[in-house]
């Protein structure tokens, strides 16, 4: 690990996530507080210091007026070894750009990396529903239901639970 001149480093334009207003503040402010947390997960980048994990870090850190930040640079990975870390990099934080995704990612890597990815389960209005009924092949069911109508290319539109926060997609 390194510190960089954040200049120098390159966003991705195919990074298949995002993180949302809120959370994205949240981001900024944690950077200006404690700017050390970077140096537990420094950027990663390859050898033309494009990014590879850590984009809304990096665009947090230009944010919150960092000059310099840990990086770790990968000159030795293939292209394909690269990609796939952008995926299992981004499998547990922000939120997937399907779009991105759809248009850029090839699907035979994505399904081989994201193997873990699971959709969450649709919430429901029902005040009285428990959580703990929800059963493995309910998950499989709405999880197969999901991909469906991101194949067939539905818009989704987000919405945010004002009591947990939770955020999910539902179709427009």
């Amino acid at each position: 690990m390194q510190y960089i001149d954040i200049s120098k480093l390159k966003t991705n334009v195919h990074n298949p996530r995002f993180i949302k207003d809120e959370k994205y503040k949240k981001l900024v402010k944690s950077i200006q507080d404690f700017p050390e947390m970077l140096e537990v997960r420094p950027i990663v980048v390859n050898a033309d210091m494009t990014v590879l994990g850590g984009n809304m870090r990096l665009r947090a850190s230009k944010e919150a007026g960092l000059k310099e930040i840990p990086v770790v640079i990968r000159e030795d990975w293939t292209e394909e070894q690269q990609a796939e870390f952008i995926i299992k990099d981004n499998v547990s934080h922000g939120e997937w750009d399907w779009e991105v995704l759809a248009n850029e990612w090839e699907e035979d890597f994505l399904s081989d990396w994201m193997t873990d990815f699971s959709f969450k389960y649709e919430p429901t209005l029902d005040p009285s529903f428990n959580f703990n009924d929800v059963t493995a092949q309910d998950i499989e069911k709405k999880q197969g239901e999901l991909e469906s109508r991101f194949e067939q290319g539905k818009e989704m539109l987000n919405v945010t639970c004002p009591h947990c926060g939770e955020e999910y997609f539902i179709e427009k």
